[in-house]
């Protein structure tokens, strides 16, 4: 009962971090693209959230673990600072840009970019359904095992290949080419994360040495 209450209250703050970062830049609710972003998104964590409540409620439990104080490691609490930073940036430019008209996709590019959007949360909630101790945070568990097999098989982070698809449609849904800016760095400030969080699980969780020998690459194959 206890985690239900905490996914409700993570659902409101969602919401109330929506409406301040898009409706009021774009200073109004008259912003379908908007409307139709927070639909989806909702739609496609909640689902999967409720689920992980009732049959994996650890592996929520450590989803729901997340933000700079949450970190353990120095440099990851100022990465996720960048992350939290340049999301609410994401949000912010690409309503600033309806606004002001800065730029006007069709609207078919806002359907894609939905269905963009869809496919990287789907993807990053897959990770935590094949690897119960798929976190928010940078840590290895007691008695953790190495997960190998399935998505692992791919690429090393996937859940960060998600959340990539993921920050990549969401301008075009909200409506918005000026949004796109807000990748770069936050592809650079990802990058500075992944790199640390391997040098710990090479530390720290048994095997990982060796799966990075079986595994070559972080997030796309043959690029890096």
């Amino acid at each position: 009962m206890k985690l239900m209450i905490q996914t409700f209250a993570s659902l409101i703050a969602g919401l109330a971090f929506f409406a301040a970062t898009l409706f009021w830049p774009a200073g109004t609710f008259h912003y379908w693209q908007a409307w139709l972003f927070v639909a989806v998104f909702m739609l496609t964590t909640l689902g999967p959230s409720f689920y992980l409540a009732v049959s994996k409620p650890a592996a929520l439990q450590r989803r729901m673990h997340a933000g700079p104080t949450a970190e353990t490691r120095p440099a990851q609490r100022l990465v996720m600072c960048g992350i939290y930073l340049l999301a609410t940036a994401l949000f912010v430019v690409s309503a600033l840009d309806l606004r002001f008209g800065w730029s006007s996709p069709p609207t078919w590019l806002a359907i894609v970019g939905n269905i963009v959007v869809a496919v990287g949360l789907i993807l990053a909630q897959a990770v935590v359904f094949q690897n119960n101790y798929a976190a928010a945070t940078i840590r290895v568990e007691e008695n953790q095992t190495l997960t190998t097999t399935g998505l692992y098989g791919l690429v090393r982070h996937q859940m960060y290949v998600g959340a990539l698809i993921m920050m990549a449609g969401t301008p075009l849904a909200l409506g918005s080419y000026w949004g796109l800016t807000v990748l770069i760095p936050a592809v650079v400030v990802l990058g500075i994360r992944i790199l640390d969080e391997e040098k710990m699980l090479t530390d720290e969780l048994p095997g990982y040495r060796e799966y990075r020998q079986q595994v070559r690459y972080r997030l796309v194959p043959n690029v890096w």
